[in-house]
Formats: structure tokens, C-alpha cells, sequence
């Protein structure tokens, strides 16, 4: 009999809240090398994570992207990025949890998570911010901790309290983030572009048109292929296909499903035609990939 397939886990928030400070949409905690918890890696999870780490050293992979880790410095992720930490045994530091609802809760501005610099971000990369001035490091460390004082006795006043310490968190890391000085004047195109990353990744599964995007942000096709153009010299099309390859490869390299089981799960017509789309994408068949990446 054939073993269940194994799969590239998804994690929940509740996934990484301990018993005694469940939380549906917000976490904030020291991150070392005694946390409460254990997961497997790589995985994705479906809610967004800033990660400040004081001390330690290792490696961390982002959608294939590699990190060294060089404290003082802060991660971001966004949801449905897969990622692999290799941590040493010294690692300090802090992590705060979030999903959208939490964060957007009340605001009139419902694009301001995706305007961070660091979220979606238009060159589908992830480096993380390195801290210079020791005054951002001790006041990142105050409102971490404050965080976690906080969340120890829940009351009502605290996911407003939290709210206010994480925009603190996130406009402080942000004032300090080096951005592309190209990007810094697209405006509501970068937006744009970071609405159709944000809807590619959550909708990634579903093999769906440029159109059914585009009808989503609102936008017509031709719109929405000349901004992204503009910004990342891709193509909405390209970049369509490029996140399809990802997510073939994610599934190909951690999970045991085979390629059919795959085809099925990204919803591509039939076998035949998604090995080919592989083969005329990346040169190998996906056979060869897995078996290239197990060796």
C-alpha cells in the first residue's frame, strides 16, 4: 500500500501560540532556542511575521532566497511564503504574529499592510533589515517587550494596546528599511503590483488567468500588465508563470506527491501538458528536478 503523501505543512497562528496565551490573530514572544514549540521545516504559514533577532547566527531561505542571519536585524514575512530556518543554539530574540484583520481592524486605509516596504515586496525578495543606531535596537526591544507584558494578562484593552505597539514596530523598521529609490515615487502603482503579489500567493493553486486577476484588483488586463511592467520589467504573464515554477518546485523538493498528484493539486489540465510546461521552463523534467535536489 502507497504512504499518504507527504506535504509542505501550513501553519495557522493559533500553530505557534502556546496554551496559556492563545490568540487568533495576534503572538508576540522571545524567540530562542526554548520556545514551546517545534515545527517542521521548510513551511509557510498563513498570517504575517516579523522576527527581531538580538544575538546567534545561521542561515534563513525564503522562497529560495538565501539570508545569512546578522543580529542585530529584523525579518519580514507575508503570508503563504515558505521559509527554512537554520538557527544556532545561541539565537535570541523576539517574534510578532499577526494576520491582516488584526492589524487593518479600524483603519480607513485598507492597502496600509502592503505599503510597508517589506511586505510583497515588488522584487519578490525578503532582506531583512540591519540595524545600525542602538537607539532603534533598544526601542525595538522595549516595544517587544511590552508586547509580551501585555499579552501575559489579556483584557480588553489589549489587541488595541498591541495594534499600537506593532505600527510602532512596523513604522520605525520601515523609516529605517533601504529601499530601491526607483520605487520610492510609484505611488499607488506599487500597490497595485503588490495587491496582484498578494492575490498570486493566495490564490496560487488554482492555475488562474491574468484576467481573473486583473477582474479582481479591479483593474483591466492591459492595465495591470503595463504597471507591473513598469516596476519589475516582468510581464503580468511572466509573473504568473514564475510563481507557478515556485510552487512546482516547493512541492517537488518537500512534499512526496507525485507528479500527477501535483499537476492535480495546481490544477493543470493533465499530466502530459504540465511536465512539458516544466521541461520548457526550467530544462529538467520534474523527475529530474526532485531527483537533482535529493542528492
Amino acid at each position: 500500500m502507497k504512504p499518504p503523501a507527504e506535504q509542505l505543512p501550513v501553519y495557522s497562528l493559533q500553530s505557534f501560540s502556546s496554551p496559556e496565551r492563545k490568540s487568533e490573530q495576534f503572538q508576540v514572544e522571545v524567540f530562542d532556542a526554548n520556545r514551546h514549540f517545534s515545527v517542521t521545516y521548510p513551511h509557510r504559514h498563513d498570517f504575517f511575521e516579523v522576527l527581531f533577532l538580538r544575538k546567534g547566527s545561521g542561515l534563513h531561505v525564503i522562497d529560495g532566497n538565501k539570508y545569512e542571519i546578522k543580529p542585530p536585524c529584523v525579518f519580514f514575512m507575508s503570508p503563504g511564503q515558505a521559509h527554512k530556518l537554520e538557527l544556532s543554539h545561541d539565537i535570541e530574540g523576539f517574534i510578532f504574529i499577526f494576520t491582516s484583520d488584526f492589524y487593518l481592524l479600524n483603519r480607513g486605509n485598507q492597502d496600509s499592510l502592503i505599503e510597508f516596504p517589506f511586505f510583497y515586496t515588488i522584487h519578490q525578495d525578503n532582506p531583512p533589515l540591519l540595524l545600525q543606531r542602538e537607539s532603534d535596537i533598544a526601542f525595538l526591544e522595549t516595544l517587544f517587550r511590552q508586547g509580551i507584558t501585555e499579552i501575559k494578562d489579556i483584557t480588553e484593552s489589549t489587541p488595541e494596546l498591541l495594534r499600537s505597539i506593532l505600527d510602532l514596530i512596523l513604522t520605525t523598521c520601515a523609516a529605517r528599511y533601504q529601499m530601491n529609490k526607483e520605487l520610492l515615487h510609484t505611488g499607488k502603482g506599487q500597490i497595485l503590483v503588490k495587491k496582484f503579489f498578494h492575490l498570486i500567493e493566495e490564490h496560487n493553486q488554482k492555475n488562474l488567468l491574468l484576467s481573473d486577476y486583473a477582474l479582481m484588483i479591479g483593474v483591466t488586463p492591459n492595465h495591470l500588465t503595463q504597471i507591473v511592467k513598469v516596476l519589475t520589467g516582468k510581464t503580468s504573464s511572466q509573473i504568473i508563470k514564475a510563481k507557478q515554477l515556485l510552487e512546482i518546485k516547493r512541492l517537488l523538493a518537500h512534499t512526496t506527491f507525485s507528479v500527477s498528484e501535483i499537476a492535480n493539486q495546481l490544477n493543470f489540465e493533465d499530466q502530459s501538458y504540465f511536465t512539458k510546461f516544466f521541461k520548457r521552463e526550467t530544462g529538467l523534467t520534474p523527475i529530474q528536478y526532485r531527483n537533482e535536489r535529493l542528492k
